[in-house]
């Protein structure tokens, strides 16, 4: 295990964890584990701020325009910085791009394209409108986007890229000595990272694929009857937060997530 610094996500995203990435951290670092896997990665809220670093690290996700990212990320940054150089915050150009159809594009232009409309969609939802907050300015600006793509370039680094089913991904590196991180989408919510990536039958379907796990986990979900129902017999610990801008905007401000593992917390999570 080996000690590295810890990058933010570099554009918003639903769901991203950044109220939660702290507690869900902390209970990782008490996992002994030689490789770490994260079935849904999204913009890596958790995974890149992570101050530890594996002997391996797998990031995957189902959308592959999160995967063609982190990979430029990884290994293109300055030809992404090429690309954008020009680039301005317009809601013409917004809607330009998103109407896009990115495979048209080489990878460099599809992780620019990417990368500009989650900086400027409203709450970071995919294929959302043009998000303007009348009193800062706007969030696609490239002198402060710049230091905070060389953060996750260097994070990056070593990081295996999967773009699989998540009950594929998660037999392919189960082990002892694996930990999983898991972030599926919210209940209630399975359709706001896109049509059938993840459906309500899903989150059983995942309960019986942990329950058969040889590694550990720890998962991540809002707090329902029905999941409590479904991931029973599992530690779950809850956890109260404040939800901002478009989660409150969607029913209210305060919610209760659940912290789910098959092994047991030796701190407190509140």
């Amino acid at each position: 295990m080996h000690h590295v610094r810890p990058a933010a996500p570099v554009a918003p995203w639903i769901g991203g964890k950044s109220k939660l990435a702290r507690t869900i951290i902390d209970r990782l670092e008490q996992i002994p584990h030689r490789t770490y896997i994260e079935p849904f990665v999204g913009m890596g809220g958790v995974f890149l701020r992570r101050r530890q670093r594996p002997r391996l690290e797998v990031a995957n996700d189902l959308n592959g325009e999160i995967v063609n990212l982190f990979r430029i990320l990884q290994v293109h940054l300055p030809q992404l910085m090429d690309v954008m150089r020009f680039q301005i915050a317009s809601r013409r150009e917004f809607d330009r791009l998103r109407d896009m159809d990115p495979s048209a594009l080489t990878d460099l232009q599809r992780a620019a394209r990417f990368l500009y409309l989650q900086r400027l969609a409203f709450g970071g939802k995919i294929g959302c409108a043009f998000g303007v907050d009348p009193t800062s300015g706007p969030r696609f600006r490239l002198g402060q986007l710049k230091p905070l793509l060389e953060a996750a370039h260097e994070r990056l680094d070593g990081v295996v890229f999967e773009c699989l089913n998540w009950s594929d991904l998660i037999p392919r590196y189960d082990s002892s000595e694996a930990l999983f991180y898991l972030d599926p989408p919210y209940h209630g919510g399975e359709a706001d990272y896109g049509k059938g990536m993840f459906d309500r039958d899903d989150f059983a379907r995942l309960a019986d694929i942990l329950r058969q796990l040889r590694g550990a986990f720890v998962l991540s979900i809002n707090d329902t009857p029905e999941i409590r129902e479904i991931f029973a017999g599992f530690h779950i610990d809850e956890v109260r937060l404040s939800y901002t801008v478009a989660r409150a905007a969607a029913g209210g401000g305060k919610a209760r997530e659940l912290i789910v593992s098959n092994r047991e917390k030796r701190a407190g999570l509140l």
